[in-house]
């Protein structure tokens, strides 16, 4: 072969390899908007949306508070450790009108709000 058919093939690979990357990327595709209705494993449907992207994403509650999914499927309240982490609390997650005094309370000292 002569060096300008080994610049051609070289090239060409140079271009599929870099259309191979390309193409695994995924697509920045928004949240879905819409409220969803998730069942809790006690047959309780609360009503959640979600946020973020393909990168970050989370989802809360409508009037805004971050709840996260635990191992066993309850969707719970989200709070800020010592530490400054957002972690998953104890506290089962309810839609606004069927919060107690209590629960707005524990909400408003240790509950993460996300607007």
């Amino acid at each position: 072969m002569n060096i300008k058919m080994r610049r051609i093939i070289l090239m060409a690979v140079i271009a599929m390899l870099g259309m191979g990357v390309y193409a695994q990327q995924p697509a920045k595709v928004p949240a879905y908007r819409g409220v969803i209705e998730r069942v809790q494993p006690n047959g309780y449907t609360l009503r959640t949306y979600l946020r973020g992207d393909e990168h970050k994403h989370w989802m809360m509650t409508e009037d805004g508070w971050l709840i996260r999914e635990n191992k066993r499927g309850w969707l719970k309240y989200a709070k800020t450790n010592r530490k400054g982490e957002i972690v998953t609390s104890c506290r089962k997650a309810k839609n606004v009108e069927d919060r107690s005094k209590c629960q707005k309370r524990w909400l408003e000292k240790h509950g993460v709000k996300r607007n």
